[in-house]
């Protein structure tokens, strides 16, 4: 039993907690002992009174005995929709300890990105990426966590805290293995649902122990704890009485028995019925009555207290309650008088700048719920008044904001279309749109109607592409938005559409609106945004006829402006797809750069075209062997996202087309790893989704041309990478990659009829390209004994078609197929040929295969040694032990 001194309230909520105390004594030792040990995190979990923000307390007391730093916050019920409210209150300690100097020097590149959410710097122009603020904030407190070891985050009231530091929590949690810092977790079980729910179920599973559930209090422990508060001759009767009136809940316990000592009750039998009067005064009810004891005005200041929730000080309740400061004053000494409000306490989390808090969250929340409704949006409407007035902004006003009933009030919208954009800009989307949303229902203007929906539109675009579209096409049917306004509505419903999985709405979208304008740069527009998404859609054939209009249109753009420039990538990627020749493809693609580089508007984080245009220029570049151009742009994106802070689905679509640059230029290990990076992103935003294919098909190809099968097989199995396939088109060719997988785990009829079914796609879209979609080359392999005259045929084409894209590499891989079905003399001379296209293409991963293949056919030592260093260089560890084996045997080598 943990023994405590009857003057020492807090500590009789430790009553029956000593193993919880103990957990948290060897996790604070285990964390001092070394700065180099792991971090670890501990989740006590209890329904409201039963003493966890006293064991909270207690961790704290423990930790700085023991020469630990802490930092602490709680979530407030009446704060949850202010971002970043929690996380800002657990680093005030560190952030307030450094100038603005230092803050940059320790948070280093991640500043710009996370300082606007701490509330250190201003935001930039662009809306923040959430994702790359969240990573952004694990940085800065990881390098802030170093600072300060050994150092314990204490979190209070977890299930109120807002959305926003909770996903920040369950990504550094997700991160401690190399950081030393002790994380303790204090939430009520239930009260939280969505994205809340889900982020801190994911911190209970990062716990380093199971999650604790505090219990009541035993009948024994409330019979010891009223006995140590009331004197040791309170009877047993009493005491069981307690118990029963209090169900064992520690708060409400120790508050019936301050209640005892102040009516002066004898603990004896005969009192016992007066108890449950008594406790009913402490709470619900009878707390709201014995409030309205104290008088109208204590009652409005307890009111006003409860609306502000967190930073409550004299003047500005006063302010809210529109009180003189004296009566204020004495307003504050009644409440305290009453255990209704308290001063501060040091040892709990921080007060926000206020003095004064509720004794209890459970005292906060019968109050502000006892404020007549009416009156309660007043005071809310008044409150943001104060907010905006004392310069905090739109976005600290707008909780109150959200409270106010709906009343046809235009400045209310501005306000809200204010905060949205604050809130944007910090990278809080769902703070953004639950503004917008109550922006609608007061309602906006007709003038004002679809703006405030187009930009809810946005706000909602990446993370419910359902509800964007909906939103998006309400404000294209108002009157409203016009001219370039109204285009980039329509681009951004057929952006909407595509997240939704809705491609051919999204053409249509574009089509139909592009008819409604005028020759002209907004049409140019439109058509370009239509031939893009009619360009990746890897389902049925496009429209008849829609390469030649592409062509013609194309045709005269020189390239003026980026309409212009987008629809020379387009022209530039069709030509690439149906495997016309190289040059035309190059000539293309270089007319839509200036200087060499892309178009300012047209960049990696600019949103009028977004990504996939531009990824359209670099695979045209990748497959018509100008890989240093490819590989130039990609590795710009990269550096565009994280320098941006954009971690999201951005980062790992980078990373997986670096990847699949390196893997075409035969730096096998590097792809694998950029693959890998690509796929733990992209698990972050959701399984999938286009990027998840093409990370997951280019880590298979990797591992199939480094030889590691069965590892191929496996990364197979655990993402799906197997039909149905996404309806937008994914390089290299999935279909293609999946049969070439079947064949090399052995499965050969399946990978024949795969690699038909690649034959079929691609015939259906006319992808003729053979490097792009390389099933021929695969499917005539694995016939050559099944059906060699087939197989020939097929060799024949892949070669013809080869020879009309014209890069060293597509003829290189296809006289390879050709070798592969013909033996003696005429095998040998065609992969000499082969050697010769391929030593002059950048695919030196192919080269190897074909120094090897024609040193095995032309039994030469040297040329089998040539290929096996090159192998060598690229990690090729299955070309490497084909090369091996056959010098180690010897037979027949010269």
């Amino acid at each position: 039993m943990t023994e405590v001194r009857p003057a020492q309230a807090a500590s009789a909520f430790l009553w029956e907690r000593d193993e919880e105390v103990a957990a948290v004594e060897r996790a604070i030792d285990t964390l001092r002992a070394d700065r180099s040990s792991s971090g670890s995190v501990l989740v006590f979990r209890g329904e409201a009174g039963l003493g966890k923000t006293a064991l909270l307390a207690e961790t704290r007391r423990m930790a700085e005995a023991r020469g630990c730093a802490v930092w602490s916050a709680r979530g407030g019920e009446t704060l949850r929709s202010v971002p970043f409210n929690v996380l800002r209150q657990l680093l005030q300690p560190a952030l307030v300890s450094l100038m603005p100097e230092e803050a940059r020097e320790y948070l280093g590149d991640w500043y710009d990105i996370a300082g606007p959410a701490l509330g250190l710097t201003e935001p930039g122009e662009r809306n923040a990426d959430p994702q790359g603020v969240c990573d952004g904030l694990v940085a800065a407190v990881r390098r802030l966590a170093r600072r300060d070891w050994p150092l314990v985050l204490v979190i209070d009231d977890a299930h109120w805290a807002d959305q926003e530091t909770l996903r920040w929590l369950a990504a550094f949690v997700e991160r401690l293995d190399d950081l030393s810092v002790l994380v303790v977790v204090a939430r009520r079980p239930g009260d939280i649902s969505g994205e809340s729910a889900r982020h801190l179920d994911a911190v209970a599973t990062a716990a380093d122990a199971p999650v604790a559930t505090l219990s009541a209090l035993t009948p024994d422990a409330t019979a010891r704890l009223t006995r140590a508060t009331l004197g040791e001759h309170a009877d047993a009767p009493f005491c069981r009485e307690v118990w029963a009136v209090t169900g064992g809940n520690p708060y409400e316990t120790v508050e019936l028995l301050a209640k005892v000592q102040d009516s002066e009750l004898e603990p004896v039998e005969a009192q016992a019925p007066e108890l449950r009067a008594l406790n009913r005064s402490a709470r619900g009810s009878g707390l709201v009555a014995r409030l309205e004891g104290l008088g109208i005005e204590a009652t409005r200041f307890a009111w006003a207290a409860a609306i502000l929730g967190t930073g409550i000080s004299v003047g500005l309740v006063a302010k809210l309650a529109t009180m003189g400061t004296e009566d204020a004053v004495r307003c504050a000494e009644l409440l305290r008088s009453a255990r209704i409000l308290t001063e501060p306490d040091p040892a709990a989390a921080p007060a926000a700048d206020g003095d004064l808090e509720f004794v209890h969250p459970l005292i906060a929340s019968a109050v502000y719920n006892s404020i007549p409704p009416a009156l309660c949006t007043a005071m809310h409407g008044i409150a943001a008044r104060v907010v905006t007035d004392s310069g905090l902004g739109a976005a600290m006003a707008s909780r109150h904001l959200l409270q106010v009933h709906p009343d046809d009030d235009e400045e209310l919208v501005e306000q809200l279309r204010e905060a949205a954009r604050e809130h944007l800009a910090v990278g809080a989307p769902d703070a953004a749109r639950r503004c917008l949303e109550r922006a609608l229902l007061e309602p906006p203007r007709q003038e004002t109607h679809a703006r405030v929906l187009y930009e809810l539109g946005c706000a909602t675009l990446l993370t419910a592409p359902a509800t964007t579209v909906d939103h998006l096409q309400s404000a294209l049917a108002m009157p409203g938005l016009d001219g370039a306004e109204r285009v980039d509505a329509v681009v951004r419903l057929s952006q909407a559409l595509i997240h939704n999985d809705q491609l051919d709405d999204a053409v249509r979208t574009v089509e139909a609106e592009a008819a409604r304008h005028e020759p002209g740069p907004s049409q140019l527009r439109l058509q370009a945004v239509q031939y893009m998404w009619e360009g990746i859609h890897a389902g049925e054939a496009g429209s008849p006829g829609r390469s030649e209009r592409l062509a013609e249109l194309a045709s005269r753009c020189t390239g003026r402006d980026n309409s212009e420039r987008a629809l020379l990538i387009l022209r530039g990627f069709d030509a690439m797809t149906h495997g016309e020749n190289a040059e035309v493809v190059v000539e293309l693609s270089d007319r839509a750069l200036v200087n060499g580089r892309l178009a300012p508007g047209l960049g990696w984080t600019d949103t009028e075209w977004g990504v996939e245009i531009l990824m359209m220029l670099a695979s045209s570049y990748t497959y018509t062997d100008r890989l240093d151009r490819a590989e130039s742009l990609f590795t710009e994106a990269l550096r565009t996202y994280e320098s941006a802070g954009w971690s999201g689905g951005h980062l790992a679509l980078a990373h997986a087309f670096l990847g699949f640059n390196h893997r075409r230029r035969g730096r096998l290990r590097e792809a694998e790893d950029a693959l890998r990076e690509s796929l733990r992103i992209a698990d972050r935003v959701a399984r999938g989704l286009p990027l998840y294919w093409s990370a997951t098909c280019n880590l298979v190809d990797t591992l199939l041309a480094r030889g590691h099968v069965a590892e191929a097989w496996e990364i197979a199995e655990q993402y799906a990478f197997a039909p149905p396939y996404p309806s937008t088109i994914v390089l290299p060719d999935p279909r293609s990659v999946r049969g070439r997988l079947l064949l090399a785990v052995g499965r050969t009829q399946d990978g024949i009829n795969e690699l038909e079914a690649a034959e079929k796609a691609a015939a259906t879209r006319g992808h003729h390209n053979p490097v792009m979609v390389p099933w021929a080359l695969d499917l005539a392999r694995a016939l050559a004994t099944k059906d060699p005259a087939r197989a020939a045929q097929l060799a024949t084409d892949a070669r013809r078609r080869a020879e009309r894209f014209g890069t060293d590499t597509a003829i290189g891989e296809a006289l390879r197929c050709a070798a592969a079905l013909e033996t003696g003399q005429r095998a040998v001379r065609l992969l000499s040929q082969a050697v010769t296209y391929l030593e002059a293409s950048p695919c030196q991963y192919e080269h190897a295969a074909a120094r090897v293949e024609y040193g095995i056919a032309a039994r030469s030592v040297a040329e089998i040694q040539r290929g096996l260093g090159l192998a060598k260089s690229c990690g090729a560890e299955g070309l490497v032990a084909q090369a091996r084996e056959v010098l180690e045997t010897g037979r027949g080598l010269r």
